[in-house]
């Protein structure tokens, strides 16, 4: 199986860790945020990984290189300008197209750590058939994604600012805080029509309009952190120990 890493970020909220490496090397309890996300897919069975990168690029192909890839197949999609996520898949399309392409691969960020059941996940997603499948809790969050009463993404809403934005109109919508952990089938890489930069959950909410199946799936019972800002390491840091 086959996944992305997005780790191209500035990691902002992780200054001033970020101030001499990238977020993917900012490390928790001796390990990098990177080693965490790659010793997980690898777990799973994924054996062919590509992560984008942009600040401080080689500090990260130094790196795997050091490491001689985690055992894995790990190519690199180096931006010049940051493409956002939806960007950056757009970028790497050609991985996933290369060779036979029917099945679905992961797309995940660098700076989350969970125990989502990826097995179960790919599973949901090929049983319901769909376009792409978003791991989701029923949490507090400033942004939410919106599905209907089928699981099927119909909008979103921010928090921050006070903003709903539908895709699709459906009665009664569920408002989920996504993952940042994604089941995409390689079909989806050949109908986005956004260029440039732009985020995935742009092209899913499009997509949705078309009808097409972008699916939650739901892991409330699973143990979730973002490690985007150094207050949320420390907390993961407590929460491993425990």
């Amino acid at each position: 199986m086959k996944a992305m890493v997005l780790a191209a970020g500035l990691g902002t909220r992780l200054r001033p860790l970020t101030d001499d490496r990238p977020k993917a090397l900012v490390e928790i309890d001796g390990r990098t945020l990177l080693e965490i996300a790659l010793e997980r897919l690898r777990a799973f069975g994924v054996t062919d990984i590509i992560i984008n990168v942009n600040h401080f690029a080689e500090m990260i192909v130094q790196y795997l290189a050091a490491k001689q890839n985690f055992g894995m197949r790990i190519e690199i999609s180096r931006e010049d300008i940051l493409l956002d996520t939806g960007g950056g898949l757009k970028k790497a399309a050609w991985f996933f197209l290369e060779g036979p392409h029917d099945e679905p691969f992961l797309l995940h960020n660098v700076d989350v750590m969970s125990n989502i059941d990826f097995g179960r996940m790919v599973q949901f997603h090929k049983a319901q058939d769909a376009l792409a499948t978003l791991a989701v809790q029923e949490r507090q969050s400033s942004r939410y994604l919106l599905f209907d009463d089928r699981g099927e993404l119909c909008g979103r809403r921010s928090e921050r600012e006070n903003r709903t934005e539908l895709a699709r109109p459906a009665e009664p919508l569920q408002p989920l805080a996504f993952c940042g952990i994604h089941v995409i089938s390689p079909r989806l890489l050949e109908i986005m029509t956004e260029e440039g930069v732009f985020s995935t959950i742009e092209t899913y909410l499009h997509l949705a309009s078309r009808n097409e199946k972008i699916m939650a799936f739901r892991s409330d019972e699973s143990y979730w952190r973002d490690l985007g800002t150094i207050e949320s390491l420390s907390c993961a840091s407590r929460e491993r120990a425990e």
